[in-house]
């Protein structure tokens, strides 16, 4: 603790006497300052014990005492010591009266105590609590990272807690709650998940005081009422980003030895939260050879290069995720070229304003941002994952029906709300991901081509998301939404369009019916309400403006999926 005028009240050799104000000798002394100026206000900061002798003043005037201490009182003096012996034999009583009126502690100093012995006295307590304070922050520095070792980040946030004698809570990179303690900070933690979701947004290292939520009535003791927390928020991590955030709730203030063990407890969580960066380039490395290990057909050779890295990943069903950032644009321009992997190949788009805004947390780089959020997601669960950055491409590995491919799919539909909630995005795809259905270590393979079939379908569809096992789902007609295979639709009915605007009969529709009759000539005759000769001679038209068969399955497949094509985009 440091001094307090009570301290310095019983300090043996300074033989001081309380004259006024002896309720609050606990008030504690920042420094000691003697001044004989009329008016020492401006040349104080709060806190000192102001000693004078009164050179100047005249001490027994009741109202220029009374304006005197009341100046003293507003710039924060902790107490006034008056010297007798000096100018005066006895402390006046209008000082006296003054100091009770406005509750200043008024100290009487003997003649035979120099000024100069009280400095010494308040800068000696000063410097010894300085040093108790440091060598408690030793003691707690030493005390978490035992906990550390020991126990993990549950352990450090334990023992911090009972350092500062109140709570802390850990944020993962999403800001959701990783681990609280005591256990009843919890629901405290959670409540402020939006202060540190601003936090992140700022540059690390970063730190901030905020509220800690009202309460709701219940005691600190396991309650919730937290509206008389002071809480300190600080960014873990050593890049531009923060990894991590930790929360610190506390009645009041820290002291110097609370505010040690709190950059302590920084330093060890960053040590724990943040691997090295090339500790971190060799797991990618690992985890780029298991994964091409696993293409080729080689999983026996995938697990034992990956050890326990990913646990019993590469045994369990697991689903593979393919993330790019592309432009659709782009991609219906390989279309139109005729580049038939166009939909699966990587490419870079601008991200949109509007994306950027809702997941300001993924730095501007949506795909970047889905690598965290499901690696946040595995560290919260414990389950296995396995990220590999491919280009502009990113690989997930995870568990079937895991927290890590459900992180994912909220990810997508946050994305998704940032479009407006609209399938189709117009030129730009800031993001699209595609999901295989679960497969093994031995299927690795045609997991993989099953992400790259539902990411093109993504693209092609204008979605955020698109999961193998939705595509025999649906509808083929979706699949034909490209430009390339519009042109070819209109190009091939483009005859029989331009015969029926000559008002010479209605062959579109003609046919039309006569495919979804599979060939019935009465079925599509009594839908048209013409007789079946008629219709048999508005097949043959068709089959002499085209110049193809209508006998040939594939031109009776082509045309209905021309019609079908037509329609879609009227």
């Amino acid at each position: 603790m440091p001094p307090t005028l009570a301290s310095l009240v019983h300090h043996s050799a300074l033989k001081l006497t309380v004259r006024a104000g002896g309720e609050r000798l606990d008030t504690p002394v920042r420094w000691v300052h003697a001044s004989e100026l009329t008016d020492p206000v401006p040349y104080m900061e709060g806190g000192e014990l102001l000693l004078i002798t009164a050179l100047k003043l005249d001490a027994e005037d009741a109202d220029a005492m009374r304006r005197y201490v009341k100046r003293l009182v507003g710039a924060g003096v902790a107490g006034l010591g008056f010297a007798v012996g000096v100018h005066y034999d006895e402390t006046p009583k209008a000082l006296v009266d003054a100091a009770e009126g406005e509750g200043l502690p008024l100290l009487e100093v003997p003649r035979r105590t120099p000024f100069l012995a009280i400095s010494k006295a308040v800068s000696a307590a000063i410097a010894a609590d300085q040093y108790r304070a440091v060598t408690a922050g030793f003691a707690a520095q030493r005390e978490l990272t035992r906990q550390a070792l020991s126990d993990g980040p549950e352990g450090l946030l334990t023992a911090l807690a009972s350092q500062v004698d109140g709570w802390a809570a850990l944020y993962d990179a999403s800001g959701a709650v990783v681990a609280t303690a005591p256990e009843w900070a919890g629901r405290r933690a959670a409540r402020i998940t939006g202060d540190v979701e601003r936090l992140r947004e700022r540059a690390a290292p970063a730190s901030s005081v905020v509220g800690g939520g009202a309460g709701d009535g219940e005691g600190g003791d396991g309650g919730d009422g937290s509206g008389e927390d002071r809480v300190e928020l600080h960014s873990l991590g050593t890049g531009r980003r923060a990894r991590a955030a930790l929360a610190v709730g506390t009645a009041a203030a820290l002291g110097t030895a609370e505010r040690y063990a709190v950059h302590s407890a920084i330093a060890l969580l960053t040590l724990t939260t943040e691997r090295s960066r090339s500790l971190y380039a060799a797991e990618q490395r690992i985890g780029a050879a298991v994964l091409r290990m696993l293409l080729a057909g080689q999983p026996d050779h995938a697990r034992g290069v990956a050890g326990d890295l990913y646990g019993g990943l590469l045994d369990a069903p697991y689903r593979m995720i393919l993330a790019e950032a592309a432009s659709a644009s782009a991609g219906r321009a390989r279309a139109r070229a005729g580049d038939a992997d166009a939909a699966s190949d990587g490419g870079g788009a601008p991200v949109s304003a509007e994306a950027a805004a809702v997941l300001a947390e993924a730095g501007g780089d949506l795909v970047g941002g889905l690598g965290e959020v499901v690696e946040s997601a595995a560290a919260r669960s414990g389950e296995a994952v396995l990220v590999v950055p491919d280009g502009e491409r990113l690989v997930v590995l995870a568990a079937d029906r895991g927290a890590v491919v459900a992180a994912c799919a909220q990810y997508a539909e946050a994305v998704g709300g940032a479009r407006g909630g609209s399938e189709q995005t117009g030129d730009e795809d800031e993001l699209v991901v595609g999901i295989s259905a679960p497969a093994g270590p031995i299927a690795a393979g045609a997991a993989y081509k099953q992400a790259e079939q539902a990411l093109s379908v993504a693209r092609r569809r204008g979605r955020v998301l698109v999961e193998h096992e939705d595509l025999a789902a649906g509808s083929v007609v979706p699949l034909l939404a490209d430009d390339a295979v519009r042109a070819f639709a209109d190009g091939l009915l483009r005859p029989l369009y331009e015969h029926d605007a000559t008002g010479r009969g209605d062959l579109v529709a003609s046919l039309r019916a006569w495919l979804s009759r599979h060939g019935q000539w009465d079925a599509a005759a009594a839908d048209l309400g013409v007789h079946r000769h008629t219709l048999r001679y508005r097949m043959r038209r068709v089959e002499e403006i085209l110049g193809r068969s209508l006998d040939d399955p594939d031109v009776r497949m082509e045309l209905w999926l021309a019609l079908k094509t037509t329609a879609s985009a009227e």
